[in-house]
């Protein structure tokens, strides 16, 4: 699949199983003028699954490195059924800074199997943004060039193999209270093994202090909060033990009542 567009790509939406969306645009290194209206169109690469097998998905600005970065901006959820080949939108002068090759795009597809695909787009500069960049980013700008490393692609789809290390990896691997952004991403938690051989009795994640309200909190900026889907399957059988003897008298019935199990 191949996006056209002077401002946004859209990353390919199919599972990461299938070959993986070539962007063309923005290009990487390009410069891109802020508060302007652009569209972003895409066309299918023909293989399967088509953008049919998707219902919606989100796309975030995001500025900084691959491991410390921030979403500036973020567009409305759309379904792929309202928006089958384009998505026009304007990038706010006030969102962010400008700096070269601060940007990407992250694209977060729904799949109608259930689960997420995670996708990112290569790096791009914004021309003429009057606003200022999160205190986070602005301590890792500027990043080393159009070349800079973006975070790995996710595949979270149900029922698909995700690949090794990225089960954790990704969005899903910052502990929940040290994410920002306009999304929050919850881990799937860990399933009690069948045996307890871990020694390492040390926390999963760190700690966080608790503040209560003393004044009337601000408005939430989190638009949306995406779980992880199930790391692990089960598998279950029929019981085909059989069931234990009933009692055959009355005295044996009333001892039975009363007999610790």
């Amino acid at each position: 699949m191949r996006l056209s567009g002077a401002l946004l790509a859209l990353l390919g939406t199919a599972p990461f199983s299938v070959a993986i969306p070539i962007i063309s645009s923005p290009a990487q290194g390009a410069s891109v003028p802020g508060g302007t209206a652009f569209t972003v169109s895409w066309t299918d690469d023909g293989t399967a699954p088509a953008v049919a097998d998707l219902t919606s998905f989100t796309l975030q600005l995001t500025a900084g490195t691959s491991t410390t970065n921030a979403v500036v901006w973020a567009a409305a959820l759309t379904t792929f059924a309202a928006s089958p080949a384009g998505l026009a939108v304007t990038i706010p002068l006030t969102a962010s800074g400008s700096s070269p090759s601060a940007y990407y795009w992250t694209m977060i597809s729904t799949a109608t199997a259930g689960g997420t695909v995670t996708t990112y787009s290569n790096r791009f500069s914004l021309t003429g943004m009057t606003g200022v960049f999160p205190a986070a980013v602005i301590a890792v700008l500027p990043v080393s060039g159009a070349t800079a490393a973006v975070p790995a692609n996710v595949n979270a789809v149900a029922g698909q193999a995700a690949a090794p290390g990225t089960a954790a990896a990704g969005a899903w691997g910052t502990p929940y209270n040290l994410q920002t952004g306009l999304t929050k991403y919850a881990p799937m938690q860990p399933v009690p093994p069948t045996a307890i051989t871990a020694t390492n009795t040390a926390p999963l994640w760190p700690t966080s202090s608790v503040a209560f309200a003393s004044t009337f909190m601000p408005i939430p900026s989190i638009v949306t909060t995406l779980t992880q889907v199930n790391t692990f399957s089960v598998s279950s059988h029929a019981n085909t033990a059989a069931a234990a003897s009933s009692p055959t008298n009355d005295m044996q019935r009333f001892l039975a009542r009363w007999k610790d199990e």
